[in-house]
This record gives structure tokens, sequence and C-alpha cells, in this order.
């Protein structure tokens, strides 16, 4: 239908056109001396408008071919950009694969794309590395060192990468670098995590744990874990004097003072400086509460002198204790103990014979023969003592 109103619009014109020539007696006159030139104006007319065309024609001859150069090098560019894109996404389906060689060298092509070479180069590292090519990887991360918009995935990545080749100390510089630019993104402080965690950098582990604690960014049983072995280490820390140690102890905050695991240390870290009243109160504490057994050789460690009011306020309070968890071995061993430093002789033996026959490590009937063996010894009863010396002997070889 189209067409076929072009083609009636076409022929009106045309019969329009016809007409108006047919009753258009004008002439045009030119008249350059000597010479003259008449036209009837319908030619002219005609003779004009093929002139237009032809000129028209003429200078779009002419911008095309001005502009052909710059469509060449843009068709070069898009060709090379199509060519770069998909080796970028070759490399990326590869590396994803694991074929980590092919993921390198389809890398190395989409480089050849400008706006595809610095992401390129960040995936070939991360190839290089899993192909534990460090000097390959290092020489693709220093080929981004001057493109500033892709510094933190520079940055990020590399952190990765030497938290993962086990150089934590490396990897904390590059983390220094990375927040010299303010950029405290929650994978960043993974990372730094990570590597603070692997040069045993503890006090900055618990200040990281707090900060992605905060941000819900842990697990609570990574996070749990995480301050249990940071509070470890700093307790046990040989060079921790008394009052260093109590400064330690206290800065932990209290919900964490009270857990079973950081407790113990604590009370094994007063113990070993001879801090018993301190030991006796961490893990008094600590039990009430909630109950772990674990506490109980720290607390058999810190028994007070005998005869003093400390050491029966310990032998009333597992005594108490012993009434909730009468079947404990740990508990009976301990009461064992402290009733043998106050020289109550037959409660020790009842306790130490009922640890004795519930026991099931080596450690704890090693440590029970012995106690057994000490009590028959201040008893003067050789035989009995010496027997209890040889099983404990025996359990040492367990």
């Amino acid at each position: 239908m189209r067409i076929f109103l072009w083609l009636l619009v076409l022929f009106a014109t045309a019969i329009g056109l016809a007409v108006v020539a047919r009753f258009n007696p004008g002439n045009v006159v030119f008249f350059y001396p000597p010479y003259r030139i008449d036209l009837s104006l319908n030619f002219f007319i005609l003779l004009s408008v093929l002139s237009f065309f032809v000129v028209y024609a003429l200078l779009k001859t002419i911008r095309v071919a001005q502009k052909m150069p710059g469509k060449v090098a843009a068709y070069r560019r898009d060709k090379q950009e199509r060519k770069g894109n998909q080796a970028l996404r070759e490399s990326l389906k590869s590396y994803f694969e694991g074929r980590f060689g092919h993921a390198e060298k389809a890398a190395m092509r989409a480089t050849e794309s400008p706006d595809n070479a610095g992401l390129a180069a960040l995936i070939a590292a991360r190839a290089a590395h899993r192909m534990q090519q460090t000097e390959r990887r290092d020489t693709w991360l220093a080929t981004v060192e001057e493109d500033q918009t892709l510094k933190t995935a520079r940055l990020m990545t590399a952190i990765e990468l030497l938290v993962d080749e086990r150089q934590p100390e490396l990897a904390l510089d590059v983390v220094k670098e990375l927040n010299a630019n303010g950029t405290r993104h929650i994978h960043a402080l993974r990372m730094a995590l990570k590597a603070n965690q692997r040069a045993n950098n503890w006090p900055e582990v618990l200040r990281l744990v707090r900060t992605l604690d905060k941000n819900n960014a842990l697990h609570p049983a990574l996070s749990t874990r995480l301050r249990e072995l940071a509070y470890q280490d700093l307790l046990k820390n040989p060079s921790n004097d008394a009052e260093s140690l109590r400064n330690i102890w206290w800065a932990i905050p209290a919900e964490d003072r009270v857990k079973p695991y950081v407790a113990m240390h604590g009370a094994d870290a007063f113990n070993q400086r001879g801090l018993h009243d301190d030991a006796r109160a961490i893990v008094e504490k600590a039990i009430a509460v909630e109950w772990d057994d674990r506490l109980l050789r720290p607390y058999r460690a810190s028994a007070a002198l005998e005869g003093s009011p400390a050491l029966l306020a310990q032998i009333e309070r597992c005594e108490e204790w012993m009434k909730k968890h009468p079947s404990d071995p740990d508990l009976a061993l301990t009461l064992g103990t402290l009733c043998l430093r106050q020289n109550l002789w037959g409660k020790a033996q009842r306790h130490l014979e009922q640890a004795l026959s519930d026991a099931s490590s080596p450690r704890m009937l090693q440590e029970v023969h012995l106690k057994l063996a000490q009590l028959h010894e201040a008893l003067n009863h050789d035989e009995e003592a010496a027997s209890h010396y040889r099983q404990c002997a025996i359990a040492t070889t367990l």
C-alpha cells in the first residue's frame, strides 16, 4: 500500500510538472560578449536541479573519503575490543574451570584491548599464582601499578595471594598500603585478619575480630575461636610479669573472662607466676557460670597452703560441686588432692580411689596414682606407695 501511494504521488508530481512546463514560455539568457547562450526556462530549471545533485554527490564523496581513515580505525578498534572481550570471557571461564594455563594465555590476549588490560592482568596474576609461578604473578601485578582505577583491586589481590602463599609479613605491608587509601570494606578486613593471624599478631587479630563482629561479618564459632586463640597467646607470653598479666586479664571483656577455655588459660598463666589466689578466683567465677571439668586442673594447681582458710574454702566448694557432679573423675581427683594437702587422709583416699575407678585417660591415671603414692608414703605404707609409683610409671608410657 505504501509503494502504491508513493507511485501515485510521483505520477501526480510528474503530471503537474509537465502541465506547468507546457505553459511556461520563459527564456534564460547568458550573455558574455561576444558570446550569448539562450535557454528555455524549463531546461534551465532542469539543468540547475541536476547541477545541484551532481555538486551534492561530489561533496558527499569528498566527505566520505575524508572520514574513511577514522572509520577504518574505529572498525579496527571495535574488532580489537570484541576480540579482547571474548578473550577476557574465555580467561574467566578457564580460571573457574581450573584450567589456569589456558586462563593466563587468554588473559594475555585480552590485554591487547586497552580497556581490558588491567582486569586481564589481575586474572593472569591469579592464574599464575595457582600454578605456583610467583615471578610471573608478580610481573602481572606490576603491570597494573600505574592504573589508579584498579589500585584497590590490585592490593586486594596481592593480599589474598600473599596470605595464601603464607607470607603474612608481606601481606601486612600491602594491608598498610591499602589502609592508607582509607579502604575499610569487609573483605579487606577479613584478609587483614587472616594475615595477622598467620603473623601471630594477636592484639591486631582481637581488634579486627571485634570490628568484624560489629558488622556481623564473622561466624560466631569462628569469632569465639579466634578470640580464644588470641587470649591464649597473650596470656602465655613468658615476658609477662604479675602486673602486666593482670593488665592483660582485666583488658579482656567480662563475658569472655568467664568462658571455660579463656578462664583455663588465664588460671594457668597466674599459677605459673605463683598468683594462686587470682587463679582460684578466675576458676570459681567461670564455674559459677558454666561447668567445665577442664577448669579443675588449674584449680588443683592453685591449692592454698596447708591449714589456711583459703584451702578449707576450696575443699568446701569442691564438696558442693560434688553434690551436683558426683561421678566426675576430675572433680574427685581435685577434692582428693585438696584433702591430701590438708592431711585429711581418709577423705583424700576415698576421693582418689573414686577418681581411679572412673579415670579413663592416661594423664589422669598417672596423676591419681602419683597422689595415692604420696598419700601412702605419708602414712608409711611403703608397699602400697611403691605399687602406685609403679602404676604411675606405667601410665606415663601409655
